[in-house]
This record gives structure tokens, sequence and C-alpha cells, in this order.
């Protein structure tokens, strides 16, 4: 009996079919272009365009600040929509460091008063470091007793504590400077401090769901070592958090740097003075019938200058464990 074979034709019509139902997509013709190839390209190039603009309205204040920090406060008047610094010059910056004479200073539209940026600086720099240091160490301890100890109304009290987020700073402000008052510590480094040196709901809800994260093993092996619930918590679950403790030292580091309104309310002498609440006196010294724009702008960048760079390093980590942390 003979088989009779399909034609060359037929076959040709056959194999893609098969190799279809293999599972196998077919290929496209050579010479064209998957349908929405185009058009994903134009996605892709539109959103493009918007995060390049979203980026420009956001540093274009920054660039602004530059340019009228290497421009002079009299010169600022004449071409004020320039985008190029107007008489460029470092003077702004020389009168904030106190490098500039007085005769420089009133040339260039300053104020020609002595400016104790260093001094600003430094009180700054221990403000916010020492809140930093023990908001981080006490946040750490209470977040690891509502993640770990067990004790009767555990719960309720984290429920309590937590609620304190939906209470606004500003209702607690008068109540915390007539304790400070009471003290006999304003205009002292500790009236300053002392509000939020112990912990801060945030921390503590932050490093919380962190820990909850960490296994129990890990602490059951240190507790047949003998270790206590002290000892475990600096040698085991500390190097464990390392990660989000440093973001969370980041965080705080940056918001008690820029704090303005409670450092203005407490420390008003110029022992205790921190940068921000200079930069507003700064501001309202009017040495020609205006402020020193050119030197207010210098100042600003210059007090702004450590923490960019510090959120421009770690900011991917901030980021990163805010959402780590907050998906647990």
């Amino acid at each position: 009996m003979t088989t009779m074979t399909p034609p060359p034709s037929q076959l040709a019509s056959v194999e893609p079919a098969t190799s279809t139902r293999a599972g196998r997509t077919p290929r496209p013709p050579r010479g064209r272009r998957p349908r929405g190839h185009s058009g994903g390209r134009a996605r892709k190039a539109l959103g493009w365009a918007v995060l390049g603009l979203v980026m420009l309205v956001t540093l274009f204040p920054f660039y602004w600040m530059l340019r009228t920090s290497f421009s002079t406060t009299v010169s600022l008047g004449s071409d004020p929509g320039s985008l190029l610094p107007v008489d460029f010059t470092l003077g702004a910056y020389q009168r904030v460091l106190g490098l500039a004479t007085t005769q420089e200073a009133l040339a260039e539209g300053g104020s020609g008063a002595s400016i104790n940026f260093w001094s600003y600086l430094r009180n700054s720099l221990i403000v916010a470091t020492v809140t930093t240091v023990g908001q981080v160490l006490f946040c750490s301890m209470a977040a690891y007793a509502f993640a770990r100890l067990r004790w009767r109304g555990r719960n309720l009290v984290f429920s309590a504590f937590i609620s304190a987020l939906m209470v606004p700073p500003i209702f607690t402000t008068i109540p915390n400077f007539v304790t400070i008052r009471e003290l006999g510590l304003l205009n002292t480094y500790a009236g300053i401090i002392l509000p939020t040196l112990l912990m801060t709901p945030f921390a503590v809800f932050f490093l919380r769901q962190f820990f909850l994260g960490i296994s129990r093993e890990v602490e059951e092996a240190a507790v047949i070592d003998g270790a206590g619930p002290f000892r475990r918590f600096f040698q085991v679950i500390l190097p464990l958090g390392a990660a989000p403790i440093t973001t969370l030292a980041i965080l705080t580091y940056i918001t008690a740097w820029n704090e303005y309104f409670w450092p203005q309310l407490v420390g008003r002498t110029e022992e205790v003075r921190v940068l921000t609440v200079a930069l507003g006196v700064f501001r309202s010294q009017t040495p020609q019938g205006g402020p020193d724009w050119a030197g207010l702008m210098a100042a600003t960048l210059i007090a702004a200058l450590p923490i960019l760079v510090l959120f421009t390093i770690l900011g991917r980590r901030v980021i990163n464990n805010i959402g780590y942390s907050g998906t647990k």
C-alpha cells in the first residue's frame, strides 16, 4: 500500500501550528518589530521626561541659592532675573566665616556685624549628636521590650504609646516649655535636648518592626549560654539591628539638625544658639533696608552641606530600611 506524502506547501503550513502546540511562540518575520514596541519606547521616554521635570523643579531652588550666594547683595537688584551670579564674588562666604573686614562686608551689602558661625555650628553639633545618641539608645531598648519581653499589658501600653503619633507636636510645646522653665533650664543645652532625648513613637515603632523579624532561635541560644536580657540586647540584638539603627540615627540627626522652633524658644543666648536660629537672626538684620540675601544663602548652604552629603551617601540605605521595616 502506497503512502501519500503531502506537498511541501502543506508541510510549511503545518509546522508553525505544531510548534505553537508544543508551547513555543513563533518568531515574527524579519524586518518587522513586535507590536507595541514603539508604544513602550514612547512611555519610557515620557517617564524620563516627567522625572527630569520633577528633578528640575526640586533642584532649581538649590541652584538659585548657589547663584545668589556667589553674587553681591548690592548688585542683585540690578539684574534679579539673571540665571548666573551677578558680580561673581566669594564675599558672602567670607562674611559668614568671619574672614571679611567690616569695610568689605559693608561694600558688598553686608551688615558689618561679627557672625559667630563656628560657635553656632558647634552648638548644632552638640545638640544633634547628644539627641541622636540618647534617642537611638533608649528607643532601641523600648522597642526590644515591646518586641521580645513578655509582660502583662504590653500590647495595650504599645497601642497607647503609638497613639502619640496622632498628637501634633505643637500641643506639647507649651507644657514642655513650662516644665523646662520651672526646672531652670532655659538657655541651656539640657533645655534644648531633654524633650527629645529619651524616645519618640516613630523611632520605637520603626525598630520594633525590625526586632520582630529576628529569629528567636538566636536569643534562645544566648539564653542557654546564660545571657540575661541586657546581655542579649547589647550582644545579640544590637549587632543584628545595625542597619535599621543606623537608619534611625541618620533620620534623628537630620531632624535634630533642622529643628528651629524649640531651640529658638528655649535657647536665645549666644552661648547655646544653634545654627538654624542664627540664620533667622541673620535674616532679620537689614544693613541697607533689606536682608543680606547673599550672605544668608551662603550661610544656609554651609549649614545644609553636612546633611546633604550624609543623605547623598546613605540615602538609599535609609529608604530601603524604611520599606523593609514597614512591610514586616
